[in-house]
This record gives structure tokens, C-alpha cells and sequence, in this order.
């Protein structure tokens, strides 16, 4: 028997060859896309592929577009999905009763957010989400999200009721209290498939002409490993003028951790594709690097600049040792570290919680 060519027929036609009365194997339905931040009035297409229950691709699929928040981003049928006001909405392909869903944030040219946020113990979260109330783009975490061990109740009574009210805007990174819990098992689970495949947790995407790459340094940083190579091959099929990476460990830090030789292989990888910014957390203070290369060395021309940002709500670490291009520190406020993205540039803002006083600021051009 020939096999059908169509989705709808190899339907009929399973159902028609099964007695059973169960139901037979449901096709499956996949997007290019799970998440993407688009700016207002922009606009992106979203591509579906369609395998049949034989594992068949069927070619040029009927596929139904559906938006649950249209005056956000609405989509036509073709899949091109236009975005209008900030908010979020998803949207559904639908092939008879099969659907894959991806979720569109329409944010402002700015990512912001901090690691090592909360726990149940704790109220400067609370004090650092309501930044967030206040200041729209696409949320980052730099890993330590939910204190002290990464379970599904932490998330779900010390995350979710302050940082993750702004779930559908985050992309996150996890941390090492994260990972306590079956390495990082609830942290995925929780996120879903936002945090990259579990187990895994590398991933990117893009805003407004920016390249972003989430980083696990709870998993093998090192030169030929899986997330180096990973890293490498993405920085290679994406070679935009301005990049960000973030990842909990840092590779230089004043703070009590201090420096960390294991990031250095991704550090190295980012600094080959003439990357921008690092941001990471592990120690619970704000520190800005001037640019560096791999080894520490102050470079103008092609260094990194980093951010210690582990200030989302977590108590404050000393600064035994103040490391080499070290140029502004400080553990005496919690807060958020807003970017705001431009063409060839980007503002960088220290933002304290309220009753706060330290604010940092500046300017930097992409390589």
C-alpha cells in the first residue's frame, strides 16, 4: 500500500487500518521557534514542520494560525507573525487536532535582570521584581534562581510569586543551587523548554539585532567539549555586530569566589567572534570589568566586558581580593542590570531597589 502524502490522509488511513478503538499515534507538529522577542512594529515568521504517524514529513503542510492575544502580535496564515504593543501572546499551528504553540514577547530594545534571586527566607527579591514591574524587554537570570536547592517547591513558593511573574519574558541561566536537585531537574521543569533541552541548558536567540546565548557552567566548560563546540558552531551561524553571553560562574570576579579558570574555553570562543558582554553571578555583589581577553589582559580594541550581576536578592559577599580591570564594585544594594540594546552600541544602567543609592552607567560601542 502506497503511503499517504498528506497529513489529513494518513490519518484517515491509520484510523481506517486500526480495530482497536484506541487511538492511534498522533502526528507531530514542531516549530523552528518555542520563544521569540520581536520589537514593536517588526515582525517574524514562524516555520512548521509536520511528520505524518508513519514519521513521514508531509510537504507543504495545511496548517491553521491562531493568536490568543492579538492586539500584541497577531499571524496571518502563512506563519508571518506581526507584533504591535508589548505584552506576550501565543501562537498556535494547528493541523486538525495537532498543535505546536510558540510564545512571542514584544518587548523594547532591552534585556535586563540578575542572578542569585530567591528564596523563601528572603524579601530583597520582592524589592528586585518590582524593577521588573517597571522596566519592559526580555529578562535574563545569571543562574542561583531559586534558593537554597533548586527543588520544584522553591521555584514554585520563592520564584514564582516574585521573579516569575515574569516568566513568559525570561530566558534563564542556572547557577549551582539550581543544580543541587537531580542537576537541575526542577529547574527545567519549571521553565520548560524556555531553559534549552534539559540537562543541557545552552541556548540563543535575538533581539532587536543583538545575538544573545544563554550558557550552562554547571556542565563541562572545556575546550572540546559538547557546550564549547555548541557555542562555537552557533557564533559561527550568526555572525551579528553585537553579542551577549551570560552563565553563572565568572570567569573574573573581586568577590569571595573570585576568578574561575574553568569558564575560559567559552570566554575564548566569544572573544574569536568579537563578542561584547559577559554577565554572570555566583558572587552576591555588582562589579564591572573594562574590556579583557581570555587571560585578563586589558584589550580596548577587542576585550569582553563583564558584569558581576549577583545581586537579585541574595545577601551580600566581601571583596577579599580586587582583581586586575576591575573599575566599579559594589555589595551594598540589590538590584538589576539593564541593557539597552542599539545599533553598533548599548547603555548599560545599574538599577538599585528602592532606599538604594548606588547606580552605575555608561556606554560601550560593539566591536
Amino acid at each position: 500500500m502506497p503511503r499517504p502524502r498528506t497529513l489529513a490522509a494518513a490519518l484517515l488511513l491509520f484510523g481506517a487500518c486500526v480495530a482497536s478503538p484506541e487511538p492511534g499515534p498522533q502526528a507531530l507538529l514542531t516549530l523552528d521557534r518555542q520563544w521569540a522577542a520581536v520589537l514593536a512594529g517588526d515582525s517574524t515568521r514562524l516555520a512548521v514542520t509536520a511528520l505524518d504517524p508513519l514519521g513521514d514529513t508531509v510537504p507543504n503542510p495545511a496548517v491553521s494560525w491562531t493568536s490568543d492575544n492579538p492586539s500584541v502580535a497577531d499571524v496571518d496564515q502563512a506563519g508571518l507573525v506581526r507584533a504591535h504593543t508589548i505584552g506576550s501572546a501565543s501562537i498556535t499551528a494547528a493541523i486538525e487536532t495537532t498543535t505546536a504553540v510558540a510564545r512571542i514577547v514584544v518587548a523594547p530594545a532591552v534585556l535586563v535582570g540578575a542572578g542569585d534571586i530567591a528564596g523563601c527566607t528572603y524579601d530583597r527579591d520582592e524589592a528586585t521584581a518590582r524593577l521588573l514591574d517597571s522596566i519592559p524587554g526580555v529578562v535574563f537570570t545569571a543562574g542561583d534562581n531559586a534558593y537554597p536547592n533548586g527543588t520544584l517547591a522553591e521555584f514554585t513558593l520563592c520564584y514564582d510569586p516574585t521573579w516569575g511573574r515574569h516568566k513568559n519574558r525570561t530566558r534563564p541561566s542556572p547557577g549551582n543551587h539550581d543544580y543541587r536537585t537531580l542537576n537541575g531537574a526542577h529547574y527545567y521543569s519549571y521553565f520548560g523548554p524556555v531553559a534549552g533541552d534539559s540537562g543541557v541548558g545552552y541556548y540563543s536567540y535575538d533581539l532587536a539585532g543583538w545575538h544573545i546565548i544563554s550558557l550552562n557552567s554547571n556542565v563541562s566548560m572545556a575546550a572540546g567539549s559538547a557546550q564549547e563546540r555548541w557555542l562555537r558552531a552557533d557564533l559561527a551561524a550568526h555572525p551579528t555586530a553585537c553579542t551577549i553571553a551570560y552563565w553563572h560562574h565568572p570567569r573574573f570576579s573581586s568577590g569571595q569566589h573570585g576568578n574561575s579558570t574553568a569558564p575560559q574555553p567559552l570566554w575564548q570562543a566569544l572573544y574569536d567572534a568579537n563578542a561584547d558582554i559577559v554577565i554572570s553571578g555566583h558572587d552576591h555583589t555588582y562589579e564591572r570589568f573594562a574590556p579583557q581577553t581570555p587571560a585578563g589582559v586589558l584589550d580596548t580594541a577587542r576585550g569582553i566586558r563583564e558584569f558581576v550581576a549577583g545581586m537579585g536578592g541574595a545577601g551580600f559577599y566581601d571583596f577579599p581580593t580586587i582583581r586586575a580591570n576591575s573599575e566599579v564594585r559594589n555589595n551594598t544594594a540589590n538590584g538589576v542590570i539593564k541593557l539597552t540594546l542599539r545599533a553598533g552600541a548599548y547603555d548599560w544602567e545599574f538599577v538599585p531597589t528602592a532606599g538604594a543609592t548606588f547606580r552605575d552607567s555608561g556606554t560601550g560601542k560593539c566591536h
